[in-house]
């Protein structure tokens, strides 16, 4: 009898907390916030109150006195967004002179509980949503976690491990001793050839993948001399985004160098990512095609600054870094001006986890209406993530992911890397 009274406590206990748990989600929360962002004309409006009820928002309506809710949240005197969306970002770890070795001291389980720690950091600096583009499938896994509340962080879309060809940016191989090599394939995220190319997709998707990347180019950090040559076939490309359409799979082409962003845009690649090289022709297709440009000014002009510095990285890296960082900006620009789609993206991980929101300076810095920035991390994001149903903005039925700053960033843009409150869901992280 008394072991059934104990099991009975315990499963009351747990009724209690799991009825209590269900009661505070389901109740109202109002926020009222003094001037509330509107994407569509680029403005903040004046004294709106957002009503958020089972994690998302259920009305919003004007200031008033007699304010009808289970709680009450004063923004009354900060400008309120959208969480913010950061498209190019790498969750299990950060550049430092040290993260070449890594590669062979470092545990997966270590890493998993890096990137838990990178993903809170970057949940606190207003970054609701991330696209995680390459790592080991950690991330695929930490956004698994993530969803199921058991870790802190933002919304992840994860593309697992990225996917290159033999001896391209993203065969994990690359540098190592000839013993070491081994042949790495479809399943490592090595391909040569349509049917590997293919079969390296359905991997992804077996995995739990979101998206698909792929290394359109050579890059800046990876142990090989070229950055910018092309690493895909049409062929292969074809092969990719045909069955990453197939499975509903959005894509995303690392590129540096023209031509093989060029290839990418032809075959149908969802975003151009980093793009340092894009030439106006290459423009001009990304106009007419609908790609979009997630332009990563962050890592650009961190891995620049860091070649500076003798041993950060290993010498076949610096060349690259100090050619590639230096012209960002300006491609960035020029792709401004000519109206190509820009979602908002940093590579952080390459930079610093945390600091995503330095890439609002950058691109403002480089000719960007502040408006046209954070439309970039919300709205524009959402779309190309093609949840711009439910997130991207303040609206009746969407998500409620929200944000606050003391300041107007329309008038200074760095008060972004201030974030004073983040909601997520409904749920309160940081105020």
């Amino acid at each position: 009898m008394k072991q059934f009274r104990a099991r009975y406590k315990i499963a009351f206990t747990l009724f209690t907390v799991i009825f209590l748990s269900l009661n505070l989600y389901a109740q109202t929360t109002a926020i009222k916030a003094g001037f509330l962002f509107d994407p569509e004309t680029g403005i903040f409006v004046k004294q709106k109150i957002i009503y958020v009820e089972n994690g998302r928002i259920k009305s919003i309506s004007d200031f008033r006195s007699d304010v009808k809710a289970d709680h009450i949240i004063d923004l009354s005197d900060r400008w309120v967004m959208p969480g913010l969306m950061d498209l190019h970002v790498h969750l299990e770890g950060e550049s430092s002179p040290s993260s070449y070795l890594e590669e062979f001291t470092k545990n997966t389980a270590d890493r998993a509980y890096d990137a838990a720690v990178y993903a809170k950091r970057t949940l606190l600096a207003g970054f609701t949503t991330v696209r995680d583009l390459g790592g080991s499938g950690v991330n695929t896994s930490l956004s698994r976690a993530i969803a199921l509340g058991k870790v802190e962080g933002p919304r992840i879309f994860s593309a697992g491990k990225a996917i290159g060809t033999t001896g391209g940016h993203a065969d994990p191989t690359n540098g190592y001793r000839y013993d070491l090599e081994g042949d790495p394939g479809p399943k490592e995220g090595v391909v040569n050839g349509r049917e590997e190319a293919r079969k390296a997709v359905r991997q992804r998707y077996k995995e739990g993948a979101h998206v698909i990347k792929i290394t359109a180019t050579g890059g800046v950090l990876s142990l090989a001399k070229s950055g910018m040559a092309p690493q895909f076939t049409m062929d292969e490309l074809e092969g990719i985004i045909e069955a990453a359409n197939d499975l509903g799979m959005i894509t995303a082409a690392h590129a540096h160098g023209a031509e093989g962003m060029k290839r990418a845009v032809l075959a149908g690649i969802t975003s151009i990512e980093h793009g340092s090289l894009m030439t106006e022709e290459i423009m001009d297709l990304m106009k007419e095609r609908g790609t979009y440009y997630v332009p990563t000014l962050s890592a650009g002009i961190f891995t620049m600054e860091k070649a500076e510095i003798e041993g950060y990285y290993p010498s076949i890296v610096v060349p690259k870094a100090k050619e590639i960082g230096a012209r960002m900006q300006g491609t960035f620009t020029k792709a401004y001006g000519k109206g190509v789609k820009i979602a908002f993206g940093t590579d952080c991980g390459v930079s610093p986890h945390g600091e995503n929101a330095k890439e609002f300076q950058y691109m403002v810095e480089a000719g960007m209406k502040p408006a046209d920035a954070i439309n970039a991390a919300t709205l524009i994001a959402a779309q190309l993530l093609r949840v711009d149903d439910e997130l991207g903005q303040i609206k009746v039925g969407y998500l409620a992911d929200i944000v606050a700053v003391k300041k107007d960033p329309l008038e200074d843009i760095r008060i972004l890397q201030d974030v004073s409150f983040v909601m997520k869901e409904g749920v309160i992280y940081k105020q």
